[in-house]
């Protein structure tokens, strides 16, 4: 008798029985019913390393920390040290601040595939953005000062239709340049070939 998760069941169940049984028990993909021809593939997708959210959660300690000692200090100074309370608003805020920085570090990633790259972004509202590479007429890679002490780098795409650029964030310098000359050697012989 066999026992597994709940989602052992309906079709992935199948699935998984059809991947355990030998080549001789699969039937045939031109007697399957209902076939739609050949499966996609999966994009491989990156994530964005983890440099950008220490950048991005130190930012707000030094902001918000600034914040909780003026809330905190100042009122109780000049007026009651029960006023020293206003404080906990920026520690409140800190602490969620935190976790979404983290949730939305996580949810950023793109994928290079055959004919575009993918990017996908967002917690609440997710985002998928596909850049054709023949579309691309501009990538740049750009480090502000921050970023530079932080060791990263974001890639910026501008395509013919402004409504598509669009940027990956936080990368690291190496992989910020090797994205760059790819997407610009694929756009070019994109566009060579339209």
């Amino acid at each position: 008798m066999e026992t597994g998760s709940p989602d052992d069941t309906g079709t992935a169940g199948a699935t998984r029985a059809a991947d355990r049984a030998g080549p001789a028990d699969q039937p045939s993909p031109a007697g399957a019913a209902g076939s739609a021809g050949p499966a996609r593939e999966e994009p491989v997708w990156t994530g964005l390393p983890p440099g950008l959210l220490r950048m991005r959660r130190l930012l707000l300690v030094v902001w918000l920390g600034l914040l909780t000692l003026a809330a905190g200090v100042l009122p109780a100074l000049f007026l009651d040290p029960l006023w020293a309370a206003l404080a906990l608003l920026p520690l409140a805020l800190l602490a969620w601040g935190w976790v979404m920085l983290g949730r939305n570090w996580r949810s950023w990633r793109y994928a290079e595939r055959v004919d575009d790259l993918l990017i996908s972004r967002g917690v609440l509202w997710r985002e998928e953005t596909v850049v054709p590479y023949g579309r691309m007429q501009l990538v740049e890679v750009t480090s502000g000062p921050v970023e530079r002490h932080f060791g990263l780098a974001s890639v910026q795409l501008h395509t013919a239709a402004a409504a598509t650029d669009a940027t990956i964030p936080g990368l690291d310098p190496a992989e910020a340049e090797r994205l760059r000359d790819r997407l610009t050697e694929l756009g070019e012989a994109r566009s060579a070939g339209l």
